[in-house]
């Protein structure tokens, strides 16, 4: 562990889409943030798993990818400097305050320490871990032809495509990467999906249509020399075992989430989620806090909309223990000059 202790206002457990609007937030009122994600580049769950899949419920925003979300909400941030500890695991937290004026020390995978009055936990839903199909001798392809995520489209152009899962995102990546591939086929073991009905209606279109297959069936074992595939194995009841060609297999088995170290942290557990108020989403710890999909409250709505709404009433709140000392005025970003400042823009 490093000797040396880095001091802020507020440390941010998650650099996702509601991680970096909570910076915002908090910038609005003065405090400077450090950020500590797992993954090796902000963004979160949408820069790491969705890059390029189209969200639609971000507010004045028609559409926009997880890519260009995450790009805006780092402009956005800029004017107030945050500091991002990447590719590092919250590990350990502790309380080298009292219990009325607590001060979070956190240890970080890597031995960075941060300390603040303020801890804010953005995990999403914890660490993703994708669920892997449990096929004999796997590890070769991985990452080679066999992959759980579509991080680049243009990486799959021309390739003959395997899609396994009947979920949203095995649905969703059958329709964006068909005009794509040399050729794409789905498989899944009933022919009943977990899917948004309109995309497996769409899906069912181009089956139709002869665009792609769809097999009813399970993986059996993959075929290939040095983690290239050339073909999967596949069994259904029609067929029996049979070999479809294919160069690239993506399953999309779903993702299993784990809150790691997190749970260690003193928190209120409930189902793998943080239960907080919906006054100010503090955890049953004062100082600390959770907001977007890590949190538990009645009529929670997984939305980065509701994490946003979370984040701003968080900030209020955080400033009372940031500065004890000063008086909270409630400012509007149109009207207030000092805002105007901050944010570099003309009053």
């Amino acid at each position: 562990m490093s000797d040396h202790v880095i001091s802020t206002d507020v440390i941010i457990v998650g650099a996702g889409p509601v991680g970096l609007f909570a910076v915002f937030e908090l910038g609005l009122l003065d405090m400077k943030c450090h950020l500590v994600d797992i993954l090796d580049k902000p963004g979160g769950q949408c820069a790491e798993l969705y890059p390029e899949k189209p969200i639609y419920d971000i507010p004045a925003i028609p559409a926009c990818t997880g890519q260009e979300l995450t790009d805006r909400l780092m402009d956005q941030i800029k004017p107030f400097d945050p500091t991002f500890h990447l590719h590092q695991m919250a590990e350990k937290l502790e309380n080298v305050g009292s219990e009325e004026a607590p001060r979070w020390r956190l240890t970080t995978s890597t031995g960075t320490v941060l300390e603040a009055p303020v801890l804010v936990i953005a995990a999403g839903g914890g660490s993703f871990v994708p669920k892997k199909p449990p096929i004999k001798d796997i590890e070769p392809f991985e990452g080679k032809s066999v992959f759980y995520a579509v991080r680049r489209m243009e990486d799959f152009r021309r390739k003959r495509i395997l899609i396994a899962g009947g979920g949203d995102s095995a649905l969703d990546w059958t329709i964006n990467l068909q005009p794509l591939a040399s050729s794409l086929a789905l498989v899944h073991r009933r022919d009943d999906f977990r899917a948004a009905p309109a995309s497996v209606n769409d899906m069912r279109r181009l089956v139709a249509d002869g665009k792609m297959d769809l097999h009813i069936a399970q993986i059996k074992g993959l075929k290939g020399d040095n983690g290239n595939l050339e073909a999967v194995t596949l069994h259904s009841k029609e067929k029996g075992e049979h070999d479809i060609e294919c160069d690239t297999l993506l399953a999309f088995y779903g993702l299993t989430m784990k809150l790691g170290p997190v749970a260690e942290f003193g928190l209120n557990i409930h189902e793998n989620l943080i239960p907080v108020d919906t006054e100010k989403f503090e955890t049953n710890q004062k100082g600390i806090f959770a907001i977007g999909d890590i949190n538990y409250y009645p009529g929670k709505l997984k939305l980065i909309l509701s994490g946003f709404h979370e984040g701003a009433l968080m900030a209020q709140q955080a400033f009372r223990y940031v500065f004890p000392d000063r008086k909270l005025r409630f400012q509007y970003t149109t009207s207030s000059t000092s805002l105007h400042d901050k944010l570099g823009v003309a009053g």
